[in-house]
């Protein structure tokens, strides 16, 4: 069982490192092959066909793409991402940066959106069929059908527009040398909202169908006949079981989530990988916009392993292909 279940991890390596590379690969292509370049974006308005030839040969990007290509791998298998037209720096040290912002960004929103998916989820599941379920079902289509960047431009305009309760865009306030905790927090908060919006009706409506789908299993009638209180079944049994079907939608969920969080770092001014995503595609800065691509297709990889090794600690017996 345990060589199976080795040799089926492996399979799933393997079909993620072709898939990662099919997606950078594609990528890069259309990146390059895209009207313009990142000498137009450097230069401004000083460019004209003589200086834009000039520095695409000073940048390499006179080269055959193919070249061009082999010279990308050729730099990635040394542990060299290359470097920013743009920024002028190294795009590993500039991912870093940026990255921690990210970081600190999504573990707070999906845990957050996490916990309350479960509370939301549980409550559906119990009440299925009655009013406050229909009335979760209908906050949750109302927020999943609704653009990101709208929620995030209707939260600046009521917290940060009119009310002044929130800052509105960036990470920290310039008019401070050494900005504290409180200052970070206050300028996560709307941001955090934002996703949470956007990802706790998709998780908590898969929830709630995963908690009805088990308390109308023959383990919890047959609970309940001996006399096991409904809480300890909800608690002990029903919502164990019904965790994994939710661990593997977090994971799936990942690419989802990060795209919406491209428009939400956008809107904000964020200063994470999405806002850089979003600067690299505008000004063709083709390193950073590749390898920010590559960082997401082994963050979504990793992010299914991680659930699978998840559901298996929720449920040894299970098997997953």
């Amino acid at each position: 069982m345990r060589r199976q279940r080795a040799v089926r991890l492996l399979r799933r390596l393997l079909g993620s490192a072709v898939s990662i590379l099919l997606l950078v690969t594609l990528v890069f292509f259309l990146a390059h092959l895209t009207p313009g370049g990142p000498a137009f974006s450097i230069l401004g308005q000083k460019a004209t066909p003589g200086s834009v030839a000039a520095l695409n040969a000073r940048l390499g990007l006179s080269a055959p793409l193919l070249v061009q290509y082999g010279i990308w791998w050729g730099h990635l298998l040394q542990g060299n991402l290359g470097y920013s037209y743009l920024l002028n720096r190294p795009v590993g040290a500039l991912l870093w940066n940026y990255e921690i912002n990210t970081l600190v960004f999504y573990t707070i929103a999906i845990c957050l959106s996490t916990g309350l998916a479960i509370l939301l989820g549980l409550a559906q599941g119990v009440w299925h069929g009655r009013w406050p379920a229909r009335v979760i079902g209908a906050f949750q289509l109302v927020f999943y059908a609704t653009p990101p960047f709208f929620t995030a431009a209707i939260l600046v305009l009521c917290f940060g527009v009119w009310l002044h309760w929130l800052p509105a865009s960036g990470i920290g306030n310039p008019r401070l040398a050494h900005p504290g905790v409180g200052t970070y927090a206050a300028h996560l908060v709307l941001p955090v909202v934002t996703v949470m919006l956007l990802t706790v009706p998709m998780l908590s409506r898969y929830f709630g169908e995963a908690v009805h789908e088990e308390l109308a299993k023959d383990y919890v009638r047959t609970a309940r006949a001996k006399g096991v209180g409904f809480a300890g079944i909800l608690f002990t049994h029903v919502l164990r079981n019904a965790l994994r079907p939710l661990v593997t939608m977090l994971g799936l969920s990942f690419p989802y989530i990060f795209t919406g969080g491209v428009l939400v770092e956008s809107v904000f001014n964020y200063p994470g990988l999405g806002w850089l995503l979003w600067r690299s595609a505008l000004g063709r800065d083709y390193p950073v916009l590749i390898a920010i691509v590559l960082l997401i297709g082994l963050l979504t990889v990793l992010g299914n392993l991680l659930a699978d090794v998840v559901n298996g600690l929720l449920d040894p017996r299970a098997d997953y292909e």
